[in-house]
């Protein structure tokens, strides 16, 4: 090991999730047949409009630099989104385009976690978010969260873990990988309390959209102070676009567009003008007919695993992830995946990647694939099951 690593390097835990990725793409190119469940990736193809003013950009030659902030037609647009989704009014100037919502989890981490703080987060959670306080010398206290408060922070598990160094609270409604939702009352008492606390509050919204029987509400609709963040990844379904937005107070933008102009100069320009058609109402019918497919999905793999008899307490609500409890069938799940992987080409993820809250017990399965796929790793579960 080259000991001119730096400590903080040397921190950084592997993303598991990729890992396996990784390993699937080379049994896939080796002529097995993976059914994917591993990553947090919908399946279907861009939407058509998104791809048409890409093509359009492309052919007006929208190709270079853009302000570090954003294209102003792209903030105006989400700005508008607000409106027209939550009824929440924000200015164009509250809108940071980013590269991707990674890059708005950095800014607003280098933003408000000094080093030495400590943001309280879910465990289990999303891992990179413990990865990047790490990386700015800053850590990320894991609270212990269950089924009884819907997987989620209340006011009294954060009154309880607050200390001297606490800086903030970081929630994720959806959250990555149980599929809860904070309801909007428990999001308004969370915000009374870190407000009461002097502390800052940021909210992962990347998941919104994708909710199922309900529409989530915003955190700024009960806390305008609040650092919003949110994606074209997911219920945008533009991935490998890389472009998020994040949204907070003016001031606070300015100061974190200081700091973008730094480390990316600006977001990916043909993405920026894609991303315009994603608020057209023909691109969100596409995508409201997508969301209803993925409940449809969420309730066939629930049922089957259920049936297989995995620990599944509540119903996902939200994103497109199920978090089972596996300990029926092992005590070590992250070796348990890599076995289903190499045996029975499905491809899961750990708990493993999700924090320290009996991870050994849990395996996240996301349905971002079809019905017919979902079946045949359900088959291959119940053959791996029956034979021991």
């Amino acid at each position: 090991m080259n000991t001119g690593w730096t400590a903080r390097a040397r921190e950084i835990d592997s993303f598991k999730v990729m890992d396996l990725l990784k390993r699937a793409a080379e049994l896939d190119a080796a002529g097995h047949d993976v059914v994917h469940m591993e990553a947090g990736e919908p399946d279907f193809p861009t939407a058509e409009p998104i791809m048409a003013a890409a093509r359009a950009a492309l052919a007006a030659g929208h190709t270079r630099y853009t302000p570090a902030g954003g294209i102003a037609p792209l903030r105006e647009a989400i700005a508008g989104f607000y409106q027209q989704r939550y009824g929440v009014t924000i200015t164009p100037q509250q809108v940071l385009v980013t590269a991707g919502a990674s890059g708005a989890l950095l800014l607003a981490f280098a933003l408000l976690a000094a080093p030495g703080s400590r943001f309280l987060l879910a465990d289990p959670g999303y891992p990179c978010n413990r990865q990047f306080l790490r990386l700015l010398e800053a850590r990320g206290q894991l609270i212990p969260v269950g089924p009884e408060t819907n997987y989620q922070l209340t006011p009294e598990l954060i009154e309880q873990h607050w200390q001297d160094d606490t800086a903030g609270v970081l929630l994720a409604s959806p959250s990555n990988p149980t599929g809860s939702v904070v309801p909007t009352e428990q999001l308004a008492a969370i915000a009374d309390s870190v407000r009461r606390l002097g502390g800052a509050l940021i909210v992962d919204e990347i998941y919104h959209g994708l909710t199922y029987g309900f529409d989530a509400e915003t955190v700024l609709g009960v806390a305008p102070e609040a650092v919003v963040l949110n994606s074209f990844s997911k219920y945008f379904g533009m991935t490998g676009w890389r472009l998020g937005w994040l949204v907070a107070p003016e001031d606070a933008v300015a100061e974190m567009e200081k700091i973008a102009q730094n480390l990316f100069i600006s977001p990916a320009t043909l993405s920026q003008h894609a991303a315009l058609a994603a608020f057209f109402p023909e691109t969100l019918a596409i995508l409201e007919q997508r969301r209803e497919a993925f409940a449809v999905r969420r309730d066939r793999l629930v049922e089957g695993l259920r049936a297989l008899g995995f620990g599944i307490p509540l119903m996902p609500e939200g994103a497109f992830y199920v978090y089972a409890d596996a300990s029926h069938l092992t005590d070590d799940s992250y070796a348990y995946c890599w076995s289903l992987l190499e045996e029975d080409h499905l491809a899961v993820t750990p708990g493993a990647d999700f924090g320290c809250n009996h991870p050994e017990r849990y395996i996240r399965f996301s349905y971002t694939t079809g019905l017919d796929r979902i079946e045949l790793a359900l088959a291959r579960l119940q053959a791996r099951i029956s034979r021991g």
